[in-house]
């Protein structure tokens, strides 16, 4: 069975993504938090190269992504670590350099173990409703569904490292 990728607006200003992986929950923890196993599953859409990972993993620390397409395009975000409690949340404020949601974003990554499968929520909480709305008319569901479904591929495939 496909664990399925569930999005909801608990609010006018908020995204929440919740999907289920076939791993326990400090592993999917690693996948999300250090560059080696994120450049594995985080790809972008086909035909792009997820070219910049960078990740300093602590309070006040910082992370930025760069995607390049096939024409020379770059799709890039970054932010800030305001709060890490592993293997369980992160939260981080996001913003896109190209800025088509409105603004920074405060992303929380909530992990919770479930006998052997991890249940991960996604909470997005925009600057306003339009920029929200805005957010979900860019296809971000159906990249972040696609994203996902790497993971889980990756999760089932690899040797845990």
């Amino acid at each position: 069975m496909k664990n399925e990728l569930v999005l909801t607006t608990p609010s006018d200003r908020e995204i929440r993504i919740l999907r289920y992986f076939e791993a326990p929950r400090p592993r999917v923890f690693d996948c999300w938090t250090k560059p080696e196993l994120l450049r594995r599953w985080m790809l972008g859409p086909p035909g792009w190269v997820f070219a910049v990972c960078e990740i300093d993993l602590r309070v006040g620390g910082s992370f930025r992504y760069v995607w390049r397409g096939p024409g020379g395009e770059e799709l890039a975000s970054g932010g800030f670590y305001r709060e890490i409690t592993a293997p369980r949340r992160v939260v981080n404020t996001e913003k896109y350099d190209q800025d088509w949601t409105g603004g920074e974003t405060l992303v929380t990554l909530e992990l919770e173990e479930e006998g052997g499968r991890t249940r991960a929520i996604v909470t997005i909480l925009y600057s306003t409703k339009a920029a929200r709305d805005g957010a979900m008319r860019t296809g971000m569901a159906e990249g972040m569904g696609a994203g996902f479904d790497n993971l889980d591929e990756y999760l089932k495939t690899s040797v845990l490292e």
